[in-house]
């Protein structure tokens, strides 16, 4: 397999790394309490504003964090699977209202519900038939989406409570999570710290670092659902997407890379200049078909070296001037269209989200990459540091 560069010898990075090893000397029964309370001994700097979200079925509360930047751009996320719940951000005429998908309580969140705004893990995206082999072994994940295993499994770090870590700004969140050996069939303690920071430049930056006592795999996600005509006034097909990349992941009906990567030239997946996302959504096209419209991984011309973020897309919203520019260590982003939205959800301010209300670019690498060797390698092995950066920038013309 290929070793990408956004796995690291760890350099000075000792707390996630001691929790690790304090995760493997650990009795299950300590693993467990360790698991479902956060560390008491951390605290949150005072100038973070927090205030309460609501409450979890076992009686833990999660909060809900605001972070602030000095032109006034606000970003609120909970410590419940570090959820992004709202993000307002100007139009051209400088009035600012929210343009992320997902509800006004923790209730509806802990409900079923399509992954609005959360930290994906321990793998983004899609497993085949919920297995994987790793240095001779065979690991069984849950199948919880048809037949694959979709996004961490049943119970993925969208859904556990995260600790909130010492910060010294009110623009920064910094969160980490000990994801035991055996958590959704995955092997390996891993130690996982996710960042965000809103800059004054109207960036919300987001990096991830994680760490592990075995072999296992990683590919961590944000998956935002934006709609940038502002406050969700309709549905996202005349926003107009470009992304840098000339090839992309065919897939079968499940949704599970099939085949070579596929140009883009001559298809209706080449973003590589601007397009209004619904011009070909409904394409004679079986790839088209197989995901409802968009929901598939594009492969960048030119990703980013080292820690250095490359810009790789841009979506535009007429009406309203916003743009939203994607930079990020990542090799692919997965978009998706909001093809299984279907007005069964009512989200925030009483707004019905209706067929394609919304749509993500989820940085990643490529999905059942751990079942493809011609894939950038997704393992991570002890003594190594996984790190990535993705930021959402936020304008308008």
């Amino acid at each position: 397999m290929i070793l990408t560069t956004h796995f690291r010898i760890p350099l000075g990075w000792l707390g996630l790394a001691a929790l690790v090893g304090l995760a493997a000397c650990r009795t299950p029964s300590d693993k467990q309490t360790e698991q479902q309370t956060p560390d008491s001994t951390t605290t949150t700097n005072m100038s973070l504003q927090k205030e309460t979200f609501g409450t979890l079925p076992d009686g833990r509360t999660a909060d809900l964090y605001t972070l602030t930047n000095a032109k006034g751009m606000t970003v609120k996320i909970t410590n419940y699977g570090g959820i992004v719940t709202h993000l307002l951000a100007p139009d051209r005429n400088g009035k600012a209202e929210d343009i992320v998908l997902g509800y006004d309580s923790l209730a509806g969140y802990l409900k079923e519900t399509p992954y609005f705004g959360a930290l994906v893990g321990r793998y983004g995206n899609r497993i085949a038939k919920g297995k994987f082999t790793l240095d001779g072994k065979t690991y069984t994940l849950a199948t919880n989406n048809g037949p694959n295993h979709l996004h961490g499994g049943l119970v993925g770090f969208d859904k556990v409570l995260w600790t909130v870590a010492d910060t010294t700004a009110p623009n920064v969140l910094k969160l980490r999570y000990l994801s035991k050996d055996g958590e959704e069939g995955y092997p390996g303690n891993l130690s996982v710290e996710v960042t965000y920071t809103l800059t004054d430049e109207n960036v919300l930056r987001i990096d991830y670092r994680a760490a592990t006592d075995q072999p296992t795999v990683v590919n961590l996600t944000n998956h935002t659902y934006f709609n940038l005509t502002g406050n969700t006034r309709r549905d996202i097909l005349d926003h107009e997407l470009a992304i840098k990349a000339g090839r992309f992941v065919p897939v079968d009906k499940t949704l599970i890379p099939a085949g070579p990567l596929k140009p883009v030239q001559n298809t209706p997946f080449d973003f590589t200049t601007p397009h209004k996302i619904g011009e070909r959504i409904n394409a004679d096209d079986e790839q088209i078909r197989f995901g409802g419209g968009y929901d598939h991984c594009w492969v960048f011309d030119q990703p980013a070296t080292g820690t250095q973020l490359a810009t790789v897309a841009e979506a535009y919203e007429p009406t309203s001037g916003r743009t939203l520019q994607v930079r990020t260590t990542e090799p692919a982003v997965q978009f998706y269209s909001g093809n299984f939205l279907d007005g069964t959800i009512t989200g925030k301010g009483g707004v019905m989200y209706k067929h394609r209300y919304g749509f993500c670019l989820e940085t990643e690498h490529y999905p059942d990459s751990p079942n493809r060797p011609d894939f950038p390698s997704v393992v991570l092995r002890p003594g190594q540091e996984y790190r990535t950066s993705t930021e959402y920038v936020f304008g308008s013309r």
